[in-house]
Order: C-alpha cells, then structure tokens, then sequence
C-alpha cells in the first residue's frame, strides 16, 4: 500500500511516503524552497502545500500519484470548533479552516492526476502519537504528545498497541504548555513558532525565580490534563525588543517557564505510566523537542525507555499519518530506519555539480581521513554525506564540525552562523564512547536530550559545554554511520578527544543546506576552510584564491 502523508496547515509543511508500512522518504518543504519553517503559521498561509518535497517523495520512489492508495492530511476539520469557542483569538481562523477543507482539491491541483477522493484527514495529535509510537523501536509504548494546538485540542496521551492507538486523556483548547513557550518566545523578543529553543537556551543562564508565580496559571491536574493558560509575562519581567540585550530578568523568566514546563511533563508521565504501565514512552509534538525537558522525564519519570521521533514537530505529522492509515489497512508499520531520510546524490552527481560551479576540487584517499586532519589543525569542515536529515537536528549528514577543545570555537561558530552569543553547539560521540564523557539517555541518535559532562572532560572539550554543564550529545553507531565513525576514529587518534563540535551546516535565518548547490552557496558565505561534499574536498585557499 502507497501513501503519501502531507504536513501543510499550521507550519513545516512535510511529506513522507510510506509503502506497505515501510518509511521510504521524507521531506521538510523548507529543504527544497530555501524558505525557513517551510511559511508562518498564519491563517493566510494555510493554503500552501509541500509540493516540492510532495513531488520528490514520489519521483524518488518511482510513483506517480495516480498510483497512490492514498494520501494523509494531518488535521481533520471536522473536528475543529470556532477559535472563540475555545478560548483562542484568531478571527481569521475561519479561513483556516476553509483552507483545510478544501485540502483535497488544493492537493489534486498540485499532484495532476491524484483522485482527491483518496485525501483522507487524520486527526493532528493521532497523527503526531503515530510518528512517534509504531515508528519507535519500542511499537507496544506509551504515547505523549504536546504541542500548540491540533484542531480543539493541544496534548494527546495514549498508548499503541498491536499498532492501535487507544487515547486515554487529551487537553482541550485554550489550555497549552505549546502556546505557553510561544508566547513567551515573543514577549523574550524571539520569533514566535520559530525560535522556541533560543528560550530553552536561555533559560541556562538564569534561576527560576518566577517559579512560584507561574505555578498557579501552569500545572497538571491530576487527571491526565493540565492547566497552561492566562499569564501575564509583563507583570514578571519587561518584553524585550528584538535585538535588545537581554537581562537578567529576561534569563529568569526563561528558567523559570522551562521549570514549569518540566514540572507539568513529568506528572503527565507519571499519570500515564499508572494509566498504561509499560517500560517504553514514545514521544512527539513541538514541546518534545524540548531536549532539556526529555532528560528530566528520562531521568525521574517512570519510564526505562525514553523515544522522542526526531521529527517531532508539525513535520513528522506527515510521516505520522501515513503510518497511521498504513496500520488502519493492515500493512504493519515497521521502526523508523533513521533521520536521513531525504535527497542524497551519488558520486557521480556531486562531482557533476562541482564541474559545473567551476570550483577546484580534490578526491583524497578517504575523505573522513581527511577532514580529521583538517579538524585537527583547528578548521571549521562543512559536511555533506548521503541523505539528508528529517527534522531540525543536523545528525552527520548535513553539518558543519570543528575541534571541541578550544573554548573559543563556540563563538567562532556562532559567529560563522550569525547566532546569538548564548547559543550552545553540541558533541558527536561514538555510541561506545559516550559513557565515558556524558551522563544521561545513551543511545541519543537524533540529539533530542541534554546529559550533563563529566567533570573531568569539560575543561577538555570546553567549546560543546553549556554554561550549566551539559551538552545536546548525538551518539553515532558506527554500523549506521561508518564514515562519520571514521572521522570521529581519525580525529582521536591526531588529538586524543573521541568528540567533534556538531553544529547545522546553516547561516542564521535560513534552512538547513539541503542540495549541492546550498552546500557551495553556504561554504562561499561563510567562513568555513573545507567543503567535505560526498568523496570530494573544496578548499578554503584553492577555491577562493
């Protein structure tokens, strides 16, 4: 069975195509049109489809969409109930949700030859519980899901078994620890449905002082659900325009909201757990991207098993749903093989590409060998290898790496990127190697938890260590990754230190480098000494002479 999953109303519109239960590609519609987020989130936007993503999905598998079985649309307008009614203001939600309706004919128009008679809605939040529990490597989960909001409601909490979802608690509308962090994003002067993780970030460098004010509008309520509603962020701390410094009332206003956040997720898990039982919980919505709150829960929640699907937000709906119809027909939906799951170009094609922009080029021995070398000396490598990543963590396929023992490539980083000084840059680690160096949930593959460094290492790999001493680790199986773990082995062996810096190949405000072309755009932007582009390596000094 061949289904088209499409993420399209809200933000990061996606596609993902699933044949007989088994993932076969996925796409972020930002990937392909250079636009970040794919749109804003606002009702005039709700329109647009991700076609280009739509479109390479079925080119890469050979299909054309007269043969689809069918196609999922991650939100079911007629579950929805008038913005006012909930509690929300949105007076063009209407217009939403007309554009939601009509996601059929809008989908037909731009796949010629797709019968809209085969566009089925998937509720938001089911969509969500199903990128996450059939996908994990545990399918008989728990399944916890929070976001801003789905079509009346912003949180789901089940459990899957046999491929069967049975929800036991879902939170209505305008209660929502997604729309809680938004809020406060803006208020901290932050884009809003964009920038959420700039306030996680933040956050480490204050003390929740708020804590006990914003208890009282923020808290489960001891049935599954939870209050998250009504506060009044300039009665705490004053807003901050953008591009003002922050101050030290802005970083205790973040500590204290994530606090909050924390407190509120682990007792849902706990209320779950006594609910469902079970050793496994899966995880999916935008707050599961929220990697300081997924340790908390996998440090002191009921839980052995912890999963966040590393498409966690509106993004992985697309893939979720799919997996969803191909469980409700039967086809078994198998785990998620890994992140890379969109374009790759052979050797043949990068060296065709590189021809074309008229660069100098070498083809070393081993180009792992290579960039080890390079790292070693202390230079900034642009890495582009296979397929690229689903979701918004660069996990050694499209990253940009450099040496994690000296302090200052955290701001050279930063300034390669055009980020804000706060901002963290996270440790690649051989799986193996992990528990040498870092406390916290080890396998991490998809960098969605934070584990505090040894003591003993964080003057040794200063550059990857947050203020609070943590760091975001992305763990690498060298089975699944074999030329990232050469490179790791290769750069231990010149320096010692088993660790690279791993940051997103992007500059500030723009995708992550998705094609060959934005892989040659990025490296003549920025400041970086070596393009590793598939076997081949670009020079800083030869290309730019």
């Amino acid at each position: 069975m061949r289904i088209l999953g499409i993420n399209a109303l809200f933000h990061d519109p996606a596609a993902a195509l699933v044949v007989d239960g088994t993932t076969v590609a996925a796409g972020e519609e930002e990937r392909f049109s250079r636009r970040k987020h794919g749109k804003r989130p606002v009702p005039f936007s709700a329109w647009e489809l991700p076609e280009l993503s739509a479109r390479w999905c079925l080119e890469h598998a050979g299909i054309g969409p007269e043969e689809l079985d069918a196609v999922t649309y991650s939100f079911d307008p007629a579950l929805a109930r008038p913005a006012a009614e909930m509690g929300l203001f949105d007076p063009w939600d209407p217009l939403r949700l007309e554009y939601a309706r009509r996601a059929p004919e809008f989908l037909a128009e731009a796949l010629p030859g797709l019968d809209p008679a085969k566009v089925v809605f998937v509720p938001h939040h089911v969509a969500h519980a199903a990128s996450a529990g059939p996908a994990s490597p545990h399918p008989d989960s728990a399944v916890l899901v929070l976001d801003g909001r789905g079509e009346a409601a912003s949180h789901l909490a089940g459990r899957f078994h046999d491929g069967k979802l049975d929800t036991l608690a879902a939170q209505a509308l305008p209660h929502s620890l997604g729309l809680v962090y938004e809020e406060l994003t803006e208020h901290l002067g932050f884009l809003r449905s964009s920038d959420e993780y700039k306030v996680m970030a933040l956050a480490s460098y204050g003390k929740p002082r708020f804590l006990p004010r914003l208890r009282p509008y923020v808290h489960a309520t001891g049935d599954g659900g939870f209050r998250a509603h009504g506060v009044d962020w300039a009665d705490l701390a004053p807003p901050r325009a953008k591009g003002e410094p922050w101050t030290r009332d802005h970083a205790d206003l973040a500590a204290s909201c994530q606090a909050v956040l924390e407190e509120t997720l682990l007792e849902l898990a706990h209320w779950l757990h006594r609910e469902a039982g079970g050793e496994a919980l899966a995880m999916a919505g935008g707050v599961a991207l929220n990697c300081v709150a997924n340790s908390k829960i996998a440090a002191k929640g009921p839980y052995r098993h912890v999963w966040v699907q590393p498409a966690a937000g509106d993004a992985g709906t697309a893939l979720g749903g799919a997996l969803y119809l191909a469980a409700s027909e039967g086809a078994a939906p198998e785990p998620l093989p890994g992140a890379d799951l969109g374009r790759g170009w052979s050797d043949e094609e990068l060296r065709a590409r590189l021809e074309e922009a008229a660069v100098p080029y070498e083809r070393p021995d081993d180009i792992a060998e290579a960039v080890a070398e390079e790292l070693a000396r202390d230079g900034v490598v642009a890495w582009f290898q296979g397929r690229s990543e689903y979701g918004p963590r660069a996990l050694g396929h499209r990253s940009l790496l450099a040496h994690p023992g000296r302090a200052e490539n955290l701001e050279r980083l930063n300034r390669v990127k055009g980020r804000e000084e706060f901002r963290p840059v996270a440790p690649m680690v051989l799986a193996e190697r992990a528990h040498e160096l870092f406390q916290g949930p080890i396998p991490s593959p998809y960098m969605l938890f934070v584990h505090d460094v040894h003591r003993d290492w964080r003057g040794r790999i200063p550059a990857v260590v947050h203020v609070d001493g943590t760091a975001r680790v992305q763990t690498v199986d060298e089975r699944q990754e074999p030329l990232v773990a050469r490179m790791l082995r290769g750069f231990e062996k010149r320096t010692g230190l088993p660790v690279v810096v791993n940051t997103s190949l992007n500059t500030a405000g723009r995708p992550m480098v998705d094609d060959p072309r934005d892989a040659l755009e990025c490296f003549g932007s920025a400041p970086v000494d070596l393009l590793a582009i598939g076997p081949y390596a670009v020079r800083r000094g030869r290309a730019y002479a």
